[in-house]
Formats: structure tokens, sequence, C-alpha cells
């Protein structure tokens, strides 16, 4: 009796599912606990905010011009600015006929947006409150609607490189990526305008929605995402195939003996 293995083959598109499953639950997870914990006021994250906030606020107040390079950080950072890149992408690939990777851009931020308001609302925090403040900002605190729109941005835009690039800019296209996030969480944490759990909130709701964007496109439309990033490298790879191999070098013209004193017998034409 021989046994065989019944298990489907392992795909990219499989293995690509599971990384997106993988984030969107883990992130959901974290989210979930983060909120509970942001909800009962536990102690030991309430004063690390307290702390982080109380610290950066005295310092802002005091140096003027760090405090406006600071703000024009977190303005050019902002959420309309990083939805306006993710709505230019998704036109650009749009014309070039990657019609489903522009569908998921667009649902990338749609979603965003919405989960950003849902779960503001639904929470309802406070944001930091000064009697001298160096910034003011509008509408619930957690989460941190610049952490999801830049993370969000970023990451789209760093996976559209991926595929293009080969490994220094892979990973120079991520630590931009990352370097920015950073960055605009930072800078709203350092304008006391959100806490700490705010700016961490945000990046994990936009984990969650990254991943279950993702998900809901592969089901709806089975491989068209694999299928359109390849349109788009094509589009927009130097097609070097065809000079690949430089053409032979043509052999050295030697002339006929045309002149009879040229010729081996001397003899006339």
């Amino acid at each position: 009796m021989h046994l065989t293995n019944s298990a489907p083959p392992v795909t990219p598109r499989n293995r690509h599912l599971r990384w997106c499953v993988a984030l969107a639950a883990g992130c959901a997870l974290l989210f979930g606990v983060l909120a509970a914990l942001v909800q009962t006021g536990w102690e030991p994250l309430a004063r690390l905010d307290h702390a982080w906030i109380d610290g950066m606020h005295r310092y802002a107040r005091e140096s003027t011009a760090w405090t406006a390079s600071v703000q024009t950080l977190s303005d050019i950072g902002g959420t309309i600015t990083m939805r306006t890149l993710l709505g230019l992408t998704a036109v650009w690939l749009w014309l070039i006929g990657a019609r489903v990777l522009a569908g998921w851009v667009v649902a990338q931020t749609l979603v965003g947006w919405g989960m950003q308001w849902l779960l503001k609302l639904s929470f309802d925090r406070q944001r930091p409150s000064f009697p001298d403040p160096v910034s003011h900002a509008g509408g619930p605190a957690f989460p941190s609607g610049h952490a999801m729109a830049s993370t969000i941005t970023c990451a789209v835009l760093a996976g559209l490189l991926w595929s293009q690039s080969r490994r220094g800019g892979r990973i120079a296209a991520c630590t931009v990526a990352v370097l920015t996030v950073l960055t605009i969480g930072w800078t709203r944490i350092a304008l006391g305008v959100h806490w700490p759990s705010d700016v961490l909130g945000g990046w994990l709701a936009s984990g969650f929605v990254l991943g279950a964007v993702t998900i809901g496109v592969e089901l709806w439309r089975p491989g068209a995402l694999a299928r359109d990033v390849r349109r788009v490298n094509w589009r927009t790879r130097p097609r070097v195939q065809r000079v690949l191999v430089s053409p032979p070098r043509p052999a050295p013209y030697d002339p006929p003996f045309d002149d009879a004193a040229e010729r081996p017998d001397g003899a006339t034409g």
C-alpha cells in the first residue's frame, strides 16, 4: 500500500495570503489588548503616556525653532498629503491598465479612513491637555490618524517598489518607509496632540487594514494582484532584454585583387 501526500502545494499566492492573515490577525489582537488597557486606564501605560508627553512638551515650549520644524514635518506628513499620494498612485495604475491593483490602493485609502474614524468615535479618548499648548488638533485621540495614514501609504508605496527593485533598492525603500512612519508618529507626540499609545494604536490598526484589504481583494479576484504587479513591472522596468547580447562585430573587410600588381600570378583581369 502506497501512501501519497494529498496536501495541496504551497503556491506563492497561498504563502502571500498566509502572511496577510497573520498580519491582520496579529495586529487585531494587539490592538484589542492595547485598546483594553487604554479604556481601563491601566496605570503603567498611563504613566508612560504622561511621562513622554510632559517631558516633550516642556522641551517644545522652551525651543520655538525646534517646535516649528516639528510642526512642519507633521504638516508635510499629514493625512491629506498621504491620501493624495495614494490617489495619484491609483490613477497612474489605472492608466497603465493595472485596474485591480488600482482598486486595491483605493480600498486601502478608503477603508483606512473609515476605520480611523470608526475607532476614534468608538473610544472617544481625550487628547493631551496643557495650559500653554504648542499645537492644536481636533477630534478624538485614539488611534492617531497621522500614524494610520502614513503607515498605510508608506506600506503601499514600498510594496509597489518591492517587486521592481533588487536587494539594495528594496532595503532603501523599506528604510525610507519605516523612518517616515516613525518620524510622523513621533511629531504627533512631540507636539503634544497625541499620547504615545495613540500612535501605537494607529500603527496596529493600519496593519490590520493592510492585511484585511489584501485578503478581500485576493478572495474576490484570485491572482489578479500578482498579474497586475507583473503588468506594472513590464511597463516600468527598462526593457533590456533586447540589448542583453551585443551584436557580433563585422569581420575586417578584405578587398578583392583588382590590380595586376597585387595578384599572385601578376596577370591582368
